[in-house]
């Protein structure tokens, strides 16, 4: 057994691969009309198509799941996302205890978007303000082989 993707059921699958496109760089590897499969392997289903497979309703907003992506350059994306006009944020950037500044946001179907510092930048910046190895594993409550391996 092998996960593939994960699957968002989208009302407009056009909308959805320009959001898509345009907030998180994911380009369209392949379009099969009712489906799409975006870089990264995120997949879009229409509602249409969704509602034929399953014979079940379906349900937006329930703020019980979301999609996860890192940035390298978390400065940058947050600025970006300020251009975007009417994104609707879940929440504004903020730090979690660890470290981690996270944004999250709800994407044209209101399915949960969360974009967090990439934990590498995050272990990086606790070293340089002059934390050891083993002080930037407790302040980011990870395991000390973690931290090497974000030092390489």
């Amino acid at each position: 057994m092998k996960m593939k993707n994960p699957l968002l059921v989208v009302k407009d699958i056009e909308c959805s691969k320009e959001f898509y496109r345009k907030v998180l760089g994911l380009r369209t590897i392949a379009d099969l009309g009712a489906n799409a499969v975006l870089t990264g392997g995120l997949s879009l289903q229409t509602e249409e198509s969704w509602k034929q497979f399953t014979g079940k309703p379906i349900s937006y907003c329930a703020n019980d799941a979301e999609i996860y992506f890192e940035e390298d350059d978390f400065d940058a994306f947050s600025e970006k996302l300020g251009t975007i006009p009417a994104l609707e944020y879940v929440h504004p950037v903020m730090t979690h205890a660890w470290g981690q500044r996270v944004v999250r946001f709800y994407d044209p179907d209101h399915h949960i978007i969360e974009v967090g510092e990439n934990m590498k930048a995050v272990c990086r910046r606790y070293l340089e303000a002059g934390l050891s190895p083993e002080e930037a594993a407790e302040r980011m409550d990870v395991p000390l082989k973690a931290v090497k391996a974000w030092m390489r």
